[in-house]
């Protein structure tokens, strides 16, 4: 096939099509330069930090104890029970090491299921499944606390069962719209806070309009006397202010300039509501009852600036690894739609 065969068929193809051939091609002869025995290594020595400690006991009477595939495993004295480096991480009893660099740039990218697992070569099931293993420890990945001003807001999505075979209710149509006006339990409400350093929360917080009960609980932990807050003029954040004694600046449109002080504001936190709807909707519809491992994904992509850099696959692989978690294909099936 000579040079102007080749160009006749990649203009056949559609831009999704170019993009897969693309990325395809850059990894096959521009390696992002990572090793994956050098990240091992960085995983292992994060992870146990502070010495060998049995994941099962806790125990740190630790010896090795041959290798399998290649990977080093280890027994504790203590319980006698054996491990790798991976255990109770995302990664424990996947296969495919091989390509899990190349997975974690595609998530990395936030690219959908079937562009990654066409990518990746692997079935859209696995790649769903090791997604959510993922995003599963990724939301584990918290701040200790915010600093100086706080904005607060919250934002909607209509409640959905996508992938849902029997519901209580007629399936909508994709993109369709709640049968009630306004604010409703037909609505997944997500709370977004947001310090000027970019410290950020968005949790899953109820079914409609926030109260100050679940207020608290999606930041409470992390909310001092400290802070100040700017919010909207809804009144669950006056009371729980009023409550906790801290400082409160409330907008509405229509405030001059929709600024106090000319510091005080909720433009932030606004801003990032439209980057999120913008991400959430590029994914054609999600299961409410995954809209927490997506907020998580999100939030760390924007704290990244989105980029696919070799110092950000690192982080993203070694954040991931400092979490336990034993989820299987079932449990995450399965899983539950709940609030907190």
């Amino acid at each position: 096939m000579d040079n102007n065969q080749l160009i006749e068929l990649l203009n056949e193809l559609n831009t999704e099509k170019r993009k897969q051939l693309y990325a395809i091609l850059k990894e096959e002869f521009e390696p992002n330069n990572l090793d994956q025995q050098e990240v091992v290594n960085e995983l292992r020595e994060t992870r146990f930090n502070k010495g060998l400690i049995c994941p099962y006991c806790s125990g740190e009477e630790i010896v090795r104890h041959g290798k399998y595939k290649g990977r080093q495993r280890y027994k504790c004295k203590n319980c006698e029970k054996t491990f790798n480096n991976f255990v109770q991480t995302p990664f424990y009893r996947t296969k495919h090491l091989e390509k899990w660099l190349l997975f974690i740039e595609c998530m990395l990218e936030g690219k959908s299921l079937r562009v990654t697992a066409s990518i990746v070569g692997l079935s859209v099931v696995t790649v769903f499944y090791w997604r959510h293993k993922i995003l599963n420890a990724l939301k584990q990945d918290e701040i200790d606390g915010f600093e100086g001003i706080v904005e607060i807001d919250e934002t909607y999505f209509l409640y959905s069962e996508k992938g849902k075979k029997q519901t209580n209710r007629k399936p909508r149509k994709r993109g369709g719209k709640s049968k009630y006006r306004g604010i409703s339990k037909d609505q997944v409400c997500v709370v977004v806070a947001r310090d000027r350093t970019k410290n950020t929360i968005a949790k899953v917080g109820c079914m409609g309009r926030i109260e100050k009960p679940k207020l608290d609980e999606v930041i409470g932990d992390y909310i001092s006397q400290d802070n100040i807050i700017c919010t909207d003029k809804w009144r669950a954040y006056k009371t729980y202010c009023k409550e906790k004694g801290i400082k409160l600046y409330q907008l509405k449109p229509g405030d001059t300039g929709r600024v106090i002080k000319g510091i005080y504001h909720i433009q932030n936190v606004n801003s990032f509501h439209s980057r999120l709807k913008k991400f959430i909707n590029k994914f054609k519809g999600i299961s409410s009852k995954y809209l927490d491992n997506y907020l998580s994904w999100y939030n760390f992509l924007d704290s990244i600036g989105h980029e696919n850099t070799v110092n950000n696959i690192k982080e993203f692989l070694v954040k991931i690894c400092l979490y336990q978690i034993n989820d299987t294909y079932d449990s995450i099936r399965t899983s539950k739609f709940s609030t907190i």
